[in-house]
């Protein structure tokens, strides 16, 4: 980064704030994890930020917002036997994933005023401040796309596996990038030191760890995992005997390293 950040007494304050945001993003990832383990994603079919932020209070509001999910395609083909007991369930977590969002913005915002007032912010912190909150305002859209992506009425039950990626992957830079913020206010830069060969090893395992995720989120959103229940073979071989076509469906160019379950698994 250009911008050289450097601690202080005054910044303390700005880190503090910053490491609880790292601390309820992780939570908002876990939060994420058991909204799809559910299967919960989809149970909210409009995106009310405000409004939104309160469940449907009567059993008719309730009824509602059933109805709303009947006309997908999840409901349709993989749970027409819900009951509203089975509807309630589901959207809980959603709502509670969205909830959570909703407070990580206000413990931004309020805190952001208070800094601006108090003047503890200096120019050194406006450009990473720019970053990190187009990074939030772009990880929430990001999610909104990604459940439309799910809100039809074909034959797809769930979100695309792309944008389900994107959504993750960007969940974890958000992260990474606060955390990154925080330590620079918080470390003095005479403790850091530069190693060449260390970081270019990183770098690698970065890179390598983040295609592992790109393909972990890919297993999720194509239900990879139970393509293959053996280990550690896939289903008796080392590599798919076609990996063209599954099905009806046939995968062509390389489509098959991007939608294929057997080979993402």
């Amino acid at each position: 980064m250009a911008t050289e950040l450097k601690p202080s007494r005054s910044s303390r304050p700005v880190a503090i704030w910053l490491l609880i945001g790292v601390l309820m993003i992780i939570v908002q990832v876990l939060l994420g994890g058991i909204t799809r383990l559910t299967g919960s994603g989809l149970s909210i079919t409009e995106w009310k930020p405000i409004m939104g932020a309160l469940p449907p209070m009567h059993e008719k509001e309730w009824m509602e917002a059933f109805d709303k999910y009947k006309q997908i395609a999840q409901y349709k083909f993989l749970n027409s036997h819900f009951t509203l007991h089975d509807f309630k369930f589901i959207f809980f977590w959603e709502w509670f994933h969205r909830l959570w969002a909703r407070l990580i913005g206000i413990v931004f915002i309020i805190p952001f005023i208070i800094f601006i007032i108090q003047k503890r912010f200096r120019k050194d912190m406006i450009r990473p401040l720019i970053i990190l909150f187009l990074l939030g305002a772009m990880q929430g859209l990001v999610g909104w796309i990604m459940v439309q992506s799910g809100l039809n009425d074909s034959e797809l039950v769930y979100v695309s596996h792309y944008k389900l990626a994107i959504h993750f992957i960007l969940a974890l830079g958000v992260l990474c990038y606060t955390l990154w913020f925080a330590l620079k206010l918080l470390v003095p830069a005479r403790h850091f030191t530069f190693n060449r060969s260390l970081h270019t090893w990183m770098g690698w395992l970065i890179g390598i760890l983040t295609i592992q995720l790109v393909y972990g989120a890919f297993m999720a959103g194509l239900k990879a995992a139970t393509a293959a229940p053996t280990w550690p073979d896939i289903n008796g071989v080392w590599w798919p005997e076609n990996v063209r076509s599954i099905g009806n469906r046939n995968y062509p160019g390389i489509s098959f390293l991007f939608d294929h379950p057997l080979v993402i698994h």
